[in-house]
């Protein structure tokens, strides 16, 4: 890995926010590969950030800290990838479900799925069964995040999954679901196709449906 990458990632893995925009631009100066700067720094970075948060050595702010970092870099280069350039792993549309205005969660699963190369819209917060299907219908994403933090929001992931096999879209979309409340059996009983315990596993799970 050239010194422009390694600093980087090291920059990534440490949080240094303040240091990551100078560093990125001196890779571009230099010519480094956008697409090396992308996947051999910043990705390579936060995996090592999810590994140790799912292995609990590190924890929230300090992996929060690290996906910040990873997006100013993003922000300088994306804008210089044409479309041939750009390598997308899949395109993700997120959300909290209708009644449930939770985001930290979702947004640093967010911050994470695109560090990991991703492709994210995030539909933001209290979303309706129909304006979720109506986004999934327009933009025709590999897979559908939806969020809750609350037990009385939880069956709304039911409805959306049950109006998508209404509607003929259930085979077209991978259905991932998260949150405090949630777990395995829950994500088994209502027909998503997995579940993401933290931010680190739920890319690990978009990678493998995506797969």
């Amino acid at each position: 890995m050239s010194g422009h990458l390694e600093k980087i990632r090291e920059a990534v893995i440490n949080g240094r926010h303040k240091e990551i925009e100078g560093l990125v631009r001196a890779a571009i100066e230099d010519h480094a590969d956008l697409n090396e700067i992308i996947n051999d720094a910043m990705i390579s970075a936060m995996d090592l950030i999810g590994k140790r948060y799912s292995e609990g050595e590190i924890f929230v702010p300090e992996m929060l800290v690290s996906a910040v970092t990873m997006k100013k870099g993003l922000d300088i280069i994306n804008p210089l990838l044409t479309g041939d350039q750009k390598e997308s792993r899949g395109k993700v549309i997120m959300c909290t479900v209708k009644g449930d205005i939770h985001d930290i969660g979702k947004n640093l699963v967010i911050m994470m799925l695109q560090g990991a190369g991703f492709d994210v819209l995030d539909l933001g917060v209290d979303l309706g069964v129909e304006e979720i299907i109506r986004h999934v219908e327009e933009e025709k994403p590999d897979i559908l995040g939806l969020s809750a933090l609350l037990t009385t929001t939880m069956p709304q992931m039911k409805n959306v999954i049950e109006t998508l096999k209404e509607k003929g879209l259930r085979g077209s979309v991978k259905i991932m679901v998260g949150g405090g409340p949630v777990d395995n059996s829950f994500a088994e009983r209502v027909g998503a196709d997995g579940y993401g315990k933290d931010a680190g596993q739920a890319v690990e799970l978009a990678r493998s449906l995506v797969a």
